[in-house]
């Protein structure tokens, strides 16, 4: 994807696994023999039975490190796979960057012999309990608000399936959108921010005075009085979602 070539430059950099969102995907993927990555990136999460990955941008297959599986540059509507290739497919967080929902997923249930598990989130929810986009950066929320994809909707497309929470702990190691809810001051740094497509994609000039309002607050101690309770928390659910179908 040519937006990746231009965003993904530095994302390894802030996008490491977190182990303990590893062992709730790898539970989701189960005793699968073989596993395709579909929308890869730079490789994180994939159980060590990862046979292949798919990735359309250049730069952050690039970026994947020595030692991972295979990768192919190819996108999930056209997959370079036979039918039924792997025990299980996975996709994670990239369902939302899709030109075409509808063919990725029949992909995904076509080249998969066994399982698909799919990493989203509920923009619903994710609006409604991640302060960040709620209180300060209302153009990332609606820019999230374009392209996020409904769990309802997913779950018809794939004929069926069953979805789980997936807490954010406070402390996460993979710089995704809310991971760093109990640490506010890393969206104020521009390279937290670059690995973090909502906030890349809307600009630094739309997010520009919410994040000054932040920085405000964090100065004054605005924001900790205002989220108080967040600080006693050790994870928080803000709508990511694992979403698994069987056949």
């Amino acid at each position: 994807m040519a937006t990746y070539d231009a965003l993904g430059v530095s994302y390894a950099r802030t996008r490491r696994p977190d182990p303990r969102i590893a062992a709730q995907i790898d539970a989701a993927v189960g005793d699968a023999r073989d596993v395709v990555n579909v929308g890869a990136g730079t490789g994180s999460y994939e159980p060590v039975r990862t046979v292949l990955a798919v990735e359309p941008s250049r730069v952050m297959i690039r970026q994947r490190p020595a030692g991972a599986a295979p990768a192919v540059q190819a996108v999930a509507e056209h997959l370079p796979l036979g039918d039924n290739a792997a025990d299980a497919v996975m996709a994670l967080l990239t369902v939302h960057h899709w030109t075409d929902l509808t063919a990725g997923i029949r992909e995904l249930r076509r080249v998969a012999r066994r399982r698909v598990v799919i990493l989203t989130w509920d923009q619903r929810v994710f609006r409604e309990r991640f302060w960040l986009v709620r209180d300060y950066l209302a153009h990332a929320a609606a820019f999230d608000d374009s392209r996020a994809v409904p769990i309802d909707q997913l779950i018809d497309l794939l004929g069926g399936g069953r979805t789980e929470p997936v807490h954010v702990p406070y402390d996460c190691v993979d710089g995704f959108g809310a991971a760093y809810w109990r640490r506010p001051h890393a969206y104020l740094d521009p390279q937290v921010r670059a690995g973090i497509s909502m906030l890349a994609q809307t600009g630094d000039d739309a997010l520009a005075p919410g994040l000054a309002r932040l920085a405000d607050d964090l100065a004054a101690g605005r924001w900790h009085t205002r989220y108080a309770d967040l600080l006693t928390l050790d994870s928080i659910d803000v709508g990511y979602r694992l979403v698994v179908a069987d056949h």
